[in-house]
């Protein structure tokens, strides 16, 4: 199928997909149940994610949305795309020479606005003004992925700091020391939580007289891989029925993006 039709932007490259096809075959390739090529339906949802379209409206040269929504469904809950980001952190801090794993993380969450499919499970972030979810999520110093949670927007960051923290932990060896945050993890319970797990919580405050954007150090790298993450229309809103599938949306978005920065880098 693949010399049949147009590319699109969004398709792997063959570095890409030889690096990734290990993480993603979860059964041969020629098994008789598989009636499409593994990379097409790969394709299938790297379009879906940067599109933001709907299942159903995916291009006609593509598999059948289908076919592809449920080998998605087995990627996201074989955690094909939190390995992958595993390992692509570790290559990424080796290319920056860094140590393979970090010692200090960034904190922070952002509110998702919720859609009549997720509707049932969204909450009021009362700062924000929003209706929605909240994407909590532990980056290192680099803006790699480390650790996500997905709760209702009415949930507080503080109350996340201990499920972060161990996540973290368990990827990391019990590595990380030290965690970067605002001003909505203080507090002696998101302090005492962190400290369970051997991190202590630096707050990064607003200077006194703030005018306009300030660019808060060691924060901003956390409020950057937000960003990228809007390059994918999909995660513009809470679409997703499910948290877990929310979830496993921004672990392929970081996958993805981890990808072309690896072989950008070695290109």
């Amino acid at each position: 199928m693949t010399n049949e039709r147009k590319a699109y932007p969004s398709d792997v490259s063959d570095e890409e997909w030889a690096f990734c096809v290990s993480y993603l075959t979860l059964m041969k390739e020629d098994a008789p149940q598989r009636e499409h090529p593994l990379r097409e339906l790969f394709n299938g949802l790297r379009w879906l994610a940067r599109a933001g379209s709907p299942w159903r409206l995916m291009p006609h040269d593509l598999p059948p949305w289908s076919a592809v929504y449920q080998q998605t469904r087995r990627w996201v809950r074989a955690g094909c795309f939190e390995t992958m980001v595993e390992d692509l952190r570790v290559l990424l801090r080796l290319a920056a020479e860094r140590n393979d794993v970090p010692s200090a993380m960034i904190l922070d969450s952002r509110t998702v606005q919720s859609t009549p499919e997720s509707g049932s499970r969204a909450g009021y972030d009362g700062h924000k003004k929003r209706k929605g979810s909240k994407v909590h999520i532990a980056v290192d110093t680099l803006g790699h992925l480390l650790a996500l949670k997905v709760t209702a927007a009415s949930e507080q960051d503080r109350a996340q700091v201990e499920a972060l923290a161990q996540a973290v932990q368990h990827v990391t060896g019990d590595h990380v020391e030290l965690a970067y945050v605002d001003q909505g993890y203080t507090g002696e319970t998101s302090a005492a939580a962190a400290a369970q797990h051997g991190i202590k919580l630096e707050v990064v405050k607003h200077a006194k007289a703030k005018r306009g954007f300030v660019l808060l150090p060691r924060r901003w790298v956390v409020e950057r891989s937000f960003a990228w993450t809007a390059r994918f229309r999909r995660l513009a809103r809470d679409y997703e029925r499910l948290a877990s599938t929310l979830a496993g949306y921004h672990w392929l978005a970081f996958a993805l993006l981890m990808l072309k920065s690896l072989f950008t880098k070695s290109a």
